[in-house]
């Protein structure tokens, strides 16, 4: 049976360490009830964007996020398929993860499926989620160096079968979830079942993979981009690898979910802004609504709010609105005001 080979170092451990303090920040933190949809769309954007970017997508992430809306963009048919194919499997793993049939399990099948759509309408059907039957090469999508060759094509189904028979008997508790996900990555990766897409195929598995571990970190965050920021070292990442030993690869695969939660940590902790808040409102969580999340953000910035400022924070909101917002805020305890005019001013407790 398959059996990874790695070494837990003193790098994997500090990754690890950074991810489970910034996990329990973003997962208490008292404000993120409020922010939950924002955060989670903005993360599939990114998701979307740098996962199809990284395989030379020519959409920037403004065009990207138009196209998840159904808005019309000028760009390669092909580059508004993949991201629209992107949001397909994001939404399958959302699927799989709540299947009671599946739960808990990453099947061969899954994986055929996820690859399915990533590649619907960019691949002959009769390759979509189907093995290769032929022998190919990893290349570097940015330096056009082959990489790695993977396995012959008469052994895919072989190395996916015992693969997935060690990670799906793995006792729970037994590896580390970002551990796990990363051998993931790197696996499906090497064996590159497909003739194509199987970047996006292996890093939506990993996704996955956290996400049946209860590790989804409220589904906040995009690894994707952490690889498309420096793909050449993403590349080099994984063909450290090719030795056998995982352990950089690991390194750097933790590294990116450290980076990447620490980002998420720091802006969950700027919109609190009040470390006491939570035990002010008597360990309550906070509901905002988009306005009101706007009013926080532009008084963090700015120190305070008057209602000179609304027409340029909010030009087609009535100032009564506004104000109803403001009161609600300081009913929740996350405002005060100063002063009795128009001249009073909001700021944080």
């Amino acid at each position: 049976m398959f059996q990874p080979k790695f070494s837990i170092s003193n790098k994997i451990l500090k990754n690890i360490g950074i991810i489970e303090a910034a996990r329990e920040v973003i997962i208490n933190a008292p404000l993120v009830p409020a922010y939950e949809k924002k955060f989670r769309e903005e993360a599939i954007v990114r998701t979307v964007h740098h996962g199809t970017h990284i395989e030379g997508n020519e959409l920037n992430i403004t065009e990207a996020s138009a196209v998840l809306k159904g808005q019309p963009v000028v760009g390669r048919d092909r580059d508004i398929q993949e991201v629209i194919n992107y949001r397909n499997v994001i939404r399958y793993l959302d699927y799989v993860v709540s299947d009671e049939i599946a739960k808990g399990k990453i099947t061969q099948a899954v994986i055929k499926k996820i690859h399915a759509l990533a590649v619907e309408k960019i691949l002959p059907e009769n390759q979509c989620g189907v093995y290769r039957k032929t022998q190919v090469v990893v290349k570097n999508s940015v330096t056009g160096e082959v990489t790695f060759r993977p396995p012959a094509a008469v052994e895919v189904p072989y190395q996916m079968e015992s693969f997935l028979e060690w990670l799906n008997s793995l006792p729970k508790d037994e590896l580390h979830p970002v551990l796990k996900a990363g051998i993931v990555h790197y696996e499906l990766v090497r064996i590159h079942p497909f003739i194509d897409g199987n970047g996006r195929m292996a890093r939506a598995t990993a996704t996955l993979a956290l996400f049946l571990e209860n590790y989804d970190i409220k589904k906040f965050f995009s690894l994707e981009e952490y690889y498309d920021r420096d793909a050449l070292r993403y590349y080099e990442a994984l063909k450290s690898a090719s030795s056998g030993d995982l352990t950089h690869w690991l390194e750097y695969f933790s590294e990116g979910l450290a980076i990447e939660l620490t980002r998420i940590k720091e802006k969950i902790q700027r919109l609190s802004t009040d470390v006491h808040l939570k035990e002010k409102l008597g360990g309550k969580q906070v509901f905002l609504s988009e306005r009101q999340i706007a009013i926080i953000e532009y008084i963090q910035r700015v120190g305070y709010i008057q209602n000179q400022s609304f027409k340029d924070l909010f030009p087609k909101i009535s100032e009564d609105t506004i104000l109803r917002d403001l009161h609600d805020l300081i009913k929740k305890g996350i405002l005060k005001k100063e002063g009795k005019t128009k001249a009073a001013r909001y700021m944080l407790r």
